[in-house]
């Protein structure tokens, strides 16, 4: 019986889709929900598994292609569940050379990377992982193109009368397409640059009683909770308490409209092979530390390994950006709209500091808020910065909520 494979439902407010790459090809067994293809949204990538054990027949959509939910991408000839144990030779020597690039990769290909290494017919058993158990990502696959390939011995050649300066360095290029994510967040950025009164301003932190309370607390913290105590779950605490001090710091507009939420979902930015995402953590307020630090893990893992979903990337009040863990001591980080602010933290560096008259080396971070001045007033971004400083200066304002 032959079935339809279609593009699935996709995600609210998403209307299309591309199609990046085909898993199988025809003639191909395929289990029952055995991933035949990825489809690339402005955000998140699809898997598509076949509905049935079988055989797939036909291929209707090519690599590249826009597609919408609904639309035929494959026709798929249904067995009774069994899969052939031994497959024509022309086709299992291919498919035992894949299995054996592979494990020599040392782990999965991440989705951009496996663009690539089709789109450039690369081995990907050449290509060093850098990722987790090996994942080869986009960038270990740039890196492994920019390597000069090893040139043959050329015959003797009669000197030129005139010798000119040798090149020096590769002048190769590469053209790749910009994925939609890649696109999307470009469009974003535009947009931010375009409609909204961008300002940024800076103040400084020392982290010397976060560091203690770390120091102290982190072996039992782990122990009780199951995940380490980090920096993310005092500085999103922190910047909670100075939103609900200046609720226009967590406002959004809508049109003509400013619209003062009464809740806290608090994106945090990480970075992945495909483009930044940006996870929310719904009601951030009303999480703990450790449900703070286990959700960040999570989201950055599922960001990083291409599982998370639009649901846990959509909404959103008020965003942190973490430029320090590339080594940035400075930055002006840009706005998510419709939001109106965002929190960028950056590298933890011991500076001469004048405490109680007394020079001391302590760890100080730069603090960046960069907000819309339409709704932000440059005092109430000033205080924002200040009372987030407190927070993180004096600790206990977080317990006590001062």
């Amino acid at each position: 019986m032959s079935i339809e494979v279609r593009v699935p439902q996709l995600p609210e407010s998403v209307t299309d889709a591309t199609l990046v790459n085909w898993h199988k090809k025809p003639g191909d067994t395929v289990g029952r929900d055995e991933n035949l293809v990825d489809l690339e949204t402005d955000k998140v990538v699809l898997e598509v598994p076949a509905p049935s054990a079988g055989v797939l027949k036909e291929i209707k959509v090519e690599n590249g292609t826009t597609v919408t939910a609904g639309q035929v991408l494959a026709i798929l000839e249904a067995s009774d569940g069994t899969v052939a144990t031994k497959a024509p030779a022309a086709e299992a020597k291919p498919a035992a050379a894949e299995q054996k690039a592979a494990a020599a990769a040392g782990g999965k290909l991440a989705p951009a990377a496996k663009r690539l290494v089709e789109e450039n017919k690369l081995d990907p058993s050449q290509i060093a992982g850098s990722g987790r158990d090996g994942r080869v990502s986009k960038g270990d696959v740039i890196q492994h193109m920019a390597k000069p390939a090893a040139a043959a011995p050329a015959a003797a050649k009669p000197a030129p009368a005139v010798q000119l300066p040798a090149a020096t360095g590769s002048r190769g290029e590469q053209r790749v397409a910009m994925t939609r994510l890649r696109a999307r967040i470009a469009e974003r950025l535009l947009q931010a640059q375009s409609t909204a009164a961008m300002l940024t301003t800076f103040n400084e932190v020392d982290l010397t009683e976060v560091n203690a309370i770390r120091a102290r607390y982190k072996d039992k913290f782990e122990k009780t909770h199951g995940v380490k105590l980090g920096f993310s779950s005092f500085f999103i605490k922190a910047a909670i308490e100075a939103l609900r001090r200046f609720p226009a710091v967590n406002a959004s507009i809508d049109g003509n409209d400013i619209v003062y939420h009464e809740y806290y979902d608090i994106g945090v930015a990480v970075s992945t092979d495909r483009g930044l995402m940006v996870p929310v953590l719904r009601n951030a307020e009303s999480m703990s530390y450790a449900e703070i630090e286990k959700a960040v893990g999570t989201y950055a893992t599922k960001a990083r390994e291409g599982s998370i979903t639009l649901e846990e990337l959509t909404g959103g009040t008020f965003t942190i950006t973490n430029g320090g863990v590339f080594g940035s001591l400075m930055s002006t980080p840009i706005l998510n709209p419709p939001q109106v602010a965002i929190l960028g933290m950056h590298k933890i560096q011991e500076r001469p500091m004048v405490v109680a008259g007394k020079i001391e080396a302590r760890p100080m971070m730069y603090l960046a808020l960069s907000y819309d001045h339409r709704i932000v007033d440059g005092r109430e971004s000033v205080q924002f910065l200040v009372a987030i400083k407190e927070a993180l200066e004096d600790p206990a304002r977080l317990l006590l909520q001062l």
